[in-house]
């Protein structure tokens, strides 16, 4: 559009000059000529709100080139481009008032350049090309309206998809920290309140039982202790810390549990060929055997119970039995309860979720009197493919 403008401004300039040599008025045109292209340029920026500065200036430059206008009609289509400076500068009733004048002029400039008498074309022309230049400029104004609402639009859905997610995933965080408390600080703190429970009671009749009882609370607080650190560290089991694996992680975990008192006897088994397991599918099912021999020992009575680990080839799957009272397996809860008595009910969907982030399956089986055996089947390549599932 600057272009045009000076294009238009330079072409009736050399019009003038060519038509009109010597004329009186030349040196006033020439004048006024390059005050209107000084007064284009000096302008406010083509894309500056409307603002007194702004609407001084689009006043200046219509009073010169009317001014030019008048003393030489040759200057009357540079009004095109200040069609579209009115238009983007003034409110739309002003701007097409400013277009209709700028067109009136225009029109009475051509009428008194033309010397062959009345020509339909030059009363025409200028309304026709005004109405055309309003209608491009209203259309691309509110095509660009339109673009900054989509615009505004897709931020402000951008901003609520974040938030959303963010809120997701501080959900999804909670939900991974209390199974992390659930399955191993609040464990270890149950082992030794019934250990130091026990002690107490054989205090005086028993005291070499106690004092054994006594030891054992003291390792289980050792190990709480390191499975803390490694909590506020990592979230990884302290069984596997180094070069651990989930054979030996197992096998610690059932010495440790049959050491407890009132507890089952407890075995662990391996079958098949193991394999190393990405860390995130050894942490879940060393999680999960925690959980598992914590609900045996609290509420199934049984005298034994037997981890096995067992390979398959694309999946692995841990098994814990035991030989306790058992239970109504339709009564399981899909998901911790919000409100149950003294926090508890949280273990086995703790499990569920922890299986399904992995993308395996987690079953039940039980009667009640009829024993219970829980088993956890990941494979192992979908296991890989779950990167949120952190261990």
């Amino acid at each position: 559009m600057h272009a045009a403008f000076f294009l238009l401004l330079a072409a009736s300039l050399a019009r003038f000059l060519i038509r009109h040599p010597g004329e009186p008025r030349t040196p006033w045109i020439i004048t006024l000529c390059t005050g209107l292209a000084l007064l284009y340029v000096l302008g406010p920026g083509p894309f500056a709100r409307p603002a007194p500065r702004r609407l001084a200036w689009l006043v200046a430059v219509v009073a010169v080139w009317t001014v030019l206008v008048v003393l030489a009609p040759s200057f009357a289509w540079c009004a095109v481009p200040l069609f579209f400076t009115g238009l983007r500068t003034l409110p739309p009733r002003t701007a097409l008032v400013l277009v209709a004048v700028l067109t009136a002029f225009v029109v009475g400039a051509q009428l008194k350049l033309s010397a062959g008498g009345f020509d339909p074309n030059l009363v025409l022309a200028p309304p026709a090309v005004a109405a055309i230049a309003t209608a491009v400029f209203v259309h691309m104004r509110r095509q660009s309206e339109q673009q900054r609402q989509l615009i505004d639009d897709l931020i402000r859905t951008r901003r609520e998809l974040a938030a959303t997610e963010r809120r997701e995933g501080t959900l999804a965080e909670r939900q991974r920290l209390s199974m992390e408390i659930h399955d191993t600080l609040a464990q270890g703190l149950s082992s030794q309140q019934m250990l130091l429970q026990a002690a107490d009671r054989l205090w005086t009749t028993d005291p070499a039982t106690a004092h054994r009882h006594v030891r054992t609370a003291a390792a289980v607080a050792g190990h709480n202790l390191a499975e803390a650190r490694r909590f506020v560290r990592d979230l990884a089991p302290a069984d596997l810390a180094g070069d651990g694996t989930l054979e030996q992680a197992l096998r610690a975990l059932a010495a440790r549990a049959a050491q407890e008192p009132g507890g089952p006897a407890v075995a662990c088994h391996t079958e098949g060929t193991a394999v190393p397991l990405p860390g995130q599918v050894s942490s879940a099912l060393l999680r999960i055997a925690q959980g598992a021999l914590a609900n045996v020992r609290e509420h199934a009575g049984a005298t034994t119970a037997t981890l096995t680990l067992t390979f398959l080839g694309d999946q692995v799957v841990l098994d814990v039995a035991d030989d306790g009272r058992g239970f109504d397996a339709t009564a399981l809860p899909a998901a911790a309860p919000a409100a149950a008595p003294g926090g508890r009910g949280h273990g086995l969907p703790a499990m569920r979720a922890r299986v399904r982030q992995l993308g395996g399956t987690l079953t039940v089986e039980t009667a009640p009197g009829e024993g219970t055996v829980l088993s956890s089947a990941i494979p192992l390549e979908a296991a890989v493919t779950h990167p949120e599932a952190r261990p």
